[in-house]
């Protein structure tokens, strides 16, 4: 009788502790393959150079912006200094070039409408000088007619007296005749004489008014010359306008030059991205560094999550959203709140470095693991106590 007493207690007990069991595993899904993760920035120099200083120390928290190493700054504030006064020259020099562009517009029109109108003066002045050639050709024609009448007239004198110079001495007829005829002689050779004097200046005459059209023929010449020359101004202006926007660009390309050693004077000064705790820190003062080398790596702490890799047969009622709690192995079985953010989109295995190829060989069904992220809930983690790669027992509450 005792013994059958003591074995109903104890399937009593069994029993008991069974429904405790199963009313606590009813509904949920647990998983001992967790762990916490977070974002780890690795710290890296952006410019070479030596360090002069380093502010931190491993396991040192630091806020958002704080300096954490200075490399030597003075090759590259001399690189700004260059950039900055080849900027002022490209500067100078566009505004000297846009300047040129107004003025070389207003010379086009101005030198086009100028020289057209020399054209148009040239061409009148040889209109000119042509009509007088046949004017002076004509004055020439007629002086020298009258100096052929002049020397007719002038032999017919000298003849005259010679036939009265012997009747004048044989007193045929009076002497006053034979002088009146001595000076009509003297009158017809001053006449002959004045004559040949007009036709000599009627010949200069005809002479310079060829030579007025020669001149005037080569100012028109020269004139078209000057009117073909203007009429490249367009050409020269877009020349101008060229010159300009190439200044231009010079200018833009100097800024981008500063803009560039700016920024790299500014690297020489290495910051924290965010806050977090520092680790591996290796960088001492004197280093020399190279652009890209890693000098540490900051742990952001205040933004941790779980990635629990729950068994693909665990998941079949598990949803975003879904309440859990994670029991952390580091802080003494300690739980905190949390939810499902979101469930991978592929295996574990496939983001292997050699994933399983299931279509060669003997094929033998292996259970898989997908991620799930899970996030804690706001004021879960105040004193910021879960660290990256701790161990985590999650259990998620599907129904």
């Amino acid at each position: 009788m005792a013994r059958w007493r003591i074995g109903a207690a104890v399937l009593a007990v069994v029993l008991v502790v069974g429904t405790i069991v199963w009313w606590r595993s009813h509904g949920k899904e647990s998983t001992d393959d967790a762990q916490v993760d977070g974002r780890i920035t690795q710290i890296a120099a952006r410019v070479g150079g030596t360090v002069i200083a380093v502010h931190i120390e491993n396991n040192q928290a630091v806020g958002g912006g704080a300096v954490l190493v200075q490399i030597d700054p003075r090759d590259y504030q001399v690189a700004v200094d260059r950039a900055r006064a080849e900027l002022a020259d490209a500067t100078a020099t566009a505004v000297a070039a846009q300047s040129g562009v107004p003025i070389a517009r207003v010379e086009t029109g101005a030198g086009v409408t100028s020289a057209s109108g020399g054209v148009e003066t040239a061409n009148a002045s040889v209109t000119v000088a042509e009509n007088e050639v046949p004017v002076a050709d004509a004055n020439l024609v007629a002086a020298q007619a009258r100096q052929r009448e002049k020397e007719a007239a002038a032999v017919k004198a000298a003849r005259d007296v010679e036939r009265m110079r012997p009747l004048a001495q044989k007193d045929e007829i009076p002497q006053q005749q034979l002088d009146a005829a001595i000076a009509q002689a003297d009158a017809s050779r001053a006449a002959s004489d004045a004559a040949k004097s007009d036709v000599i200046a009627a010949q200069g005459a005809v002479t310079v008014a060829h030579q007025r059209v020669t001149q005037a023929r080569g100012a028109a010449s020269q004139a078209r010359g000057t009117l073909d020359s203007a009429k490249t101004a367009p050409e020269q202006l877009k020349v101008s306008e060229a010159h300009a926007a190439s200044a231009e660009a010079h200018v833009k390309q100097a800024q981008a030059a500063l803009a560039q050693a700016e920024l790299n004077l500014e690297y020489a000064t290495i910051k924290a991205p965010n806050a977090g705790v520092i680790s591996r820190k290796n960088v001492e003062p004197g280093q020399v560094l190279q652009a890209g080398q890693p000098v540490m790596a900051l742990v952001d702490l205040a933004n941790t999550w779980v990635v629990a890799n729950f068994k693909e047969t665990q998941l079949k009622s598990m949803r975003p959203g879904q309440k859990a709690e994670i029991e952390v192995d580091a802080l003494g079985g300690r739980t905190f709140k949390a939810h499902v953010d979101s469930i991978a989109a592929a295996t574990g295995a496939k983001f292997s470095l050699l994933p399983p190829e299931n279509a060669t060989g003997n094929y033998v069904k292996v259970v898989q693991r997908i991620p799930v992220k899970l996030f804690l809930e706001p004021g879960e983690d105040p004193e910021h106590l879960l660290r990256p790669g701790m161990s985590v027992t999650p259990t998620v509450v599907v129904k």
